[in-house]
């Protein structure tokens, strides 16, 4: 079965619309990725200041592959970055950790 992996950032309130717009905004290269199943930016509604990021992956090899190539790069490389292209713009994020789990059990609805 997949395995889910969960970023949970924490980001201050004066900094949500900016993560926010980076997500939205990102160059979408995880759809394409091999094994890629699924993506979440779940925002925290009450008690927290963390966001969680969540994704889906056919495999561990799958997501490493993902996390050493695509996205490495996309980290590096400033892309969506400022005016100009110079200088990274600060992470939205203050904090980060990273949840792994494999999927034991799963539903979806029931068809009528």
């Amino acid at each position: 079965m997949s395995i889910v992996k969960i970023n949970a950032l924490t980001v201050p309130a004066e900094q949500r619309e900016v993560l926010e717009q980076r997500f939205a905004s990102r160059a979408g290269a995880v759809e394409s990725s091999d094994g890629f199943e699924w993506f979440e930016l779940l925002r925290p509604v009450e008690g927290t200041d963390q966001y969680l990021v969540y994704t889906r992956w056919r495999s561990e090899e799958d997501f490493q592959a993902w996390m050493e190539g695509p996205m490495k790069a996309a980290h590096q490389g400033g892309a969506g970055g400022g005016a100009g292209g110079g200088e990274r713009p600060k992470p939205a994020a203050s904090g980060s950790t990273v949840w792994s789990f494999e999927v034991v059990q799963q539903a979806a609805p029931k068809k009528a």
